[in-house]
């Protein structure tokens, strides 16, 4: 990135990210700072990314704000200058398990919370008993699924690749499970 002019690839990929920003619940200009320090490959101070991205530095100082709070950048300090500089993860899948934290936090644990509470209470009716029978099904469902990240969360990279690369061999492997506790003999074959 000479002369802190972006290339026609760089721009179009900042504008990507900015445009599904306001479809992951953030807005156009975090997208595109978030975009821009991905794909520098260094840290960048908020003049530097106002310059980039022809922003306001009041904007990129809230976009800032905002990708600390979800946690996708980091705050560094060089030795001799004054200036905050902001980078993300240096890893991709540190990047993505932040996401999922966050997305996890922000949107899950209070449909978890909400849903506790709506199940510790005495339904009032017959209908109140359908209707927390339907929310017990969710929040279970939820909390499996809660459970399943937990687990998902400790694998390393390389795991989760191998995992993601199996894809429908998976369910065949089930299903081959599931054969044999039906059969009822693990010396069947297929």
């Amino acid at each position: 990135m000479e002369n802190n002019v972006l290339s026609p690839l760089m721009q179009r990929f900042i504008s990507h990210f900015g445009e599904m920003g306001s479809r992951w619940g953030i807005n156009r200009t975090v997208g595109q700072i978030y975009a821009l320090l991905y794909i520098c490959g260094r840290a960048l101070n908020a003049d530097e990314i106002a310059e980039y991205l022809s922003f306001s530095r009041s904007n990129v100082s809230m976009g800032l704000k905002e990708l600390q709070s979800w946690r996708l950048v980091k705050l560094l300090h060089k030795p001799g200058d004054r200036r905050e500089y902001f980078e993300p993860p240096g890893d991709i899948w540190d990047i993505f398990k932040v996401l999922l934290e966050e997305r996890r936090r922000r949107e899950i644990e209070p449909t978890l919370s909400m849903l506790r509470d709506a199940l510790l209470e005495a339904p009032g009716s017959k209908d109140d008993k359908e209707v927390q029978k339907r929310m017990r099904e969710m929040y279970e469902l939820i909390e499996l699924s809660s459970s399943w990240f937990d687990d998902v969360q400790r694998l390393s990279p390389e795991t989760l690749v191998s995992l993601m690369k199996m894809g429908s061999k998976v369910k065949k492997l089930l299903d081959v499970r599931d054969k044999f506790r039906v059969g009822g003999s693990s010396n069947e074959k297929e």
